[in-house]
């Protein structure tokens, strides 16, 4: 007989058909096969460095030794975004960013200490001289002496922590701090720690060599190192000859094995493609770098077109793999420009488009962006002073590749520009973009502004896989602030209860039913059946006052009694925004409306369900209700095995945060959120409900629950079918959404 384990194995194999193809899944299959007969291993074997020379990898022999290899760079003068003989000009220019003290120098003094800032938050001790194999926080330690290909991907805890200084993402920290002081000690430094890694990590031994992304961002900081202390006296012949060796092996084991990034669909194939098209243009002396550099080319423009969608969202469906995809573009189309080697009109065109599509989701006030979707800690480029949350360096410079124009005011995401382009791009004009009311279709980003704020939600079909369970989930922002937010990620591998489990529906904001997911988990990054999300409504009234936006999600249509989730919000004056869900099914289910608020100094009054924030910018209310009285309110904030109550707006980091859930048990229900500054009253009504505030009063009609009336939302119906708004200056505003 079939059992139980054979049924759900052929469900999820029959769902990968579906939503991946069988082209993938006959990859994936080939390639788990290839890993165990030790294919990679044979393919590309373990090395020690000296049986791999310099001269193996050069067109011509006479350059293999240090001083002629390095009087053929000098020679070259192969162009980069800067200049060496431009350090001293430019060293006063920096003076704008460091108003304050100069951050990058103190960060850059605690890396000769073994202090790292990991994932540009926690600082971590790697040692000094590092242990390249060891995670500081819990001294997990992957093993040194294997092939890569041997090492499990999460089999020493959070892999991500051991790769994190081997990214040599410190070497853009020490290049800046040499540019402002000149001191040689950054230098000296850089080229130790390359020595170090050297010495730790033979070609193809330990986990440092497992992923041609990370190997991709290594030679990116490597290269970004070699020309900015290039006129150092560190930088001698043999340590510039050595590096150019590690790099050509490094391009070796990108080429290996890109078919598999490139099976992923996401940024790991644009990553390496990235690093055999840096290495193609930089080092033109290597035998491969032509073949190197037009299969970076082919994939660039391949994936661009492919995994950048129509409407500027990207495959990954992550605001910060978005911007690693930014980076990654944004190096990749400058770097050829300055070599006379430029990527296509159509790709930069795609790449502006994906930069103005994170634009639209971006706090003016603060930069930052909801953290929607899975966020490892990635800042590949970490070239200013700005907080990692803060996105204006990366989206000024990838907008100005095509407009030349700046995107904001003057201020620190500035040196980002700087780096890239020169020091004329400072001089060139700001050309703002106005934000608005946004809608990206079909991907399904939107977002509604108010005058202090937005609104932000995900409502759309996937092309590729999705990261969360998070369809409907809301942000919102007033004056800067992060309100009602994302929890984030927090780790990828770490042990329970925080096993990835932020990227659950229950923790987002958003209603689950039955204590399920949206989709079912299925493995590490993996979510199946991939659930159906449509817009159904979006308009304003006439006057402007009222703005209204409705989706809903079949996620639950896989349960024995299916359950469909509309979503409708609906803006109102005076910064006030009502959240209304109906959950609809012809069974009983649980039902469960989470928030995640911020963590501020709170009054909580639970028989009215309503918080009160104290927020730097001043009070803020939410409260909750519900269309059935026979409801369970409760808050809760960060107990210490419990993932409900945190949010990780950095990778590896917890904060505490406020979570709100309102449960109950129904076949259908309504659910409502008012959230907004000072006081609005809600009363529920026969028809809907009414909402008063010092300056207006709104009657909002609502389709009822089914129940024992047998009502039910129709396809052609709206959540909302009226809203009548009466002004204190006794003007009038409607909206008759049903008529739409």
């Amino acid at each position: 007989m079939i059992g139980k384990t054979q049924i759900a194995r052929a469900k999820v194999a029959i769902q990968l058909w579906q939503h991946l193809g069988l082209g993938w899944m006959a990859y994936r299959v080939k390639y788990a096969l290839q890993q165990r007969a030790g294919t990679m291993r044979k393919r590309l074997p373990a090395t020690l460095w000296n049986e791999q020379p310099l001269t193996n990898f050069l067109n011509e022999h006479e350059l293999a030794t240090p001083q002629a290899y390095m009087d053929y760079r000098k020679g070259q003068s192969l162009p980069f975004f800067f200049l060496p003989e431009q350090r001293e000009q430019f060293s006063s220019i920096f003076n704008q960013w460091d108003i304050d003290g100069s951050p990058v120098i103190e960060i850059a003094d605690q890396i000769a200490f073994g202090k790292l800032h990991y994932f540009e938050r926690t600082v971590g001790d790697m040692g000094s001289p590092p242990n390249w194999f060891r995670n500081p926080f819990t001294q997990d330690e992957a093993p040194a002496d294997q092939h890569w290909s041997e090492i499990p991907d999460f089999g020493y805890g959070d892999i991500k922590v051991i790769w994190e200084p081997s990214r040599f993402s410190f070497a853009y920290t020490l290049v800046r701090a040499y540019w402002r002081t000149g001191d040689e000690a950054y230098a000296q430094l850089f080229w130790s720690l390359v020595e170090d890694w050297r010495q730790h990590n033979p070609p193809q031994t330990g986990p440092n060599w497992k992923c041609g992304q990370e190997t991709t961002f290594r030679v990116m900081a490597w290269t970004f190192g070699l020309y900015g202390f290039a006129d150092s006296a560190s930088s001698t012949p043999e340590r510039v000859a050595t590096l150019a060796q590690m790099i050509a092996i490094s391009g070796h084991r990108i080429e290996s094995n890109l078919d598999y990034a490139l099976s992923q669909r996401n940024n790991h194939g644009i990553s390496e493609g990235v690093g055999l098209w840096t290495i193609g243009l930089n080092f033109p002396e290597f035998k491969s770098a032509n073949s190197w550099l037009e299969k970076g080319r082919e994939v660039l423009e391949a994936l661009a077109q492919e995994l950048i969608y129509d409407d500027g969202a990207f495959s990954q469906n992550s605001v910060n793999y978005h911007r690693v995809m930014l980076h990654d573009y944004l190096w990749a189309i400058r770097l050829g420009d300055i070599h006379g080697q430029p990527l296509s009109q159509s790709l930069k065109e795609r790449v502006d488009r994906a930069a103005n599509f994170l634009y639209q989701l971006q706090d003016e006030e603060s930069g930052s962006l909801p953290l929607y979707g899975p966020n490892d800690g990635a800042l590949i480029l970490p070239l200013s002073n700005c907080d990692y949350l803060d996105f204006r360096p990366a989206i000024g410079a990838a907008r100005y590749l095509t407009s030349q124009q700046r995107s904001y005011d003057a201020g620190p995401w500035d040196e980002e520009l700087f780096w890239l382009f020169g020091a004329e791009a400072l001089d060139n004009p700001v050309g703002k973009t106005e934000r608005k009311n946004f809608s990206a279709e079909p991907s399904g980003y939107y977002t509604l502004r108010s005058e202090n704020g937005f609104v932000f939600t995900r409502c759309g079909l996937y092309k590729d896989r999705p990261g969360n369970a998070d369809a409907l989930h809301v942000d919102l922002w007033w004056k800067g602030e992060n309100i009602a937010c994302d929890a984030s990620t927090y780790s990828y591998n770490a042990p329970q209860p925080w096993n990835y489990a932020l990227s659950r529906t229950q923790y987002h904001n958003t209603v689950a039913v039955d204590g399920r997911d949206q989709m079912d988990k299925v493995g590490k990054f993996l979510w199946l059946p991939w659930l159906t999300t449509a817009q159904r409504y979006a308009t304003q009234s006439e006057a402007g006052h009222l703005t209204y936006w409705e989706g809903e999600h079949h996620g639950y249509h896989r349960l024995e009694a299916p359950t469909t989730h509309v979503r409708s919000i609906v803006q109102l004056p005076s910064e006030q925004w009502l959240i209304l869900d109906r959950l609809e099914s012809q069974k009983n289910h649980d039902y469960c409306l989470h928030w995640l608020l911020n963590d501020y100094p709170f009054e909580w009054d639970e028989p009215s369900k309503r918080v009160t924030l104290s927020t730097p910018k001043g009070g803020y209310q939410i409260q909750l209700g519900a269309s059935i009285d026979t409801t369970i309110v409760d808050l809760q904030r960060a107990l210490p095995d419990d993932p409900r109550g945190w949010r990780s707006p950095y990778y590896m980091t917890r904060q505490p945060a406020l979570s709100i859930a309102l449960s109950a048990t129904a076949q259908s229900i309504n659910f409502w959120t008012l959230l907004g500054p000072g006081t609005c009253q809600v009363t529920a009504t026969e028809s809907g409900l009414t909402l008063s505030h010092a300056l207006w009063q709104a009657e909002l009609t609502i389709d009822k629950e089914s129940g024992s009336s047998g009502s039910k939302l129709r396809e052609s119906e709206s959540l909302v079918s009226n809203i009548d708004l009466l002004l204190q200056d006794g003007s009038k505003d409607e909206l008759a959404i049903n008529q739409f």
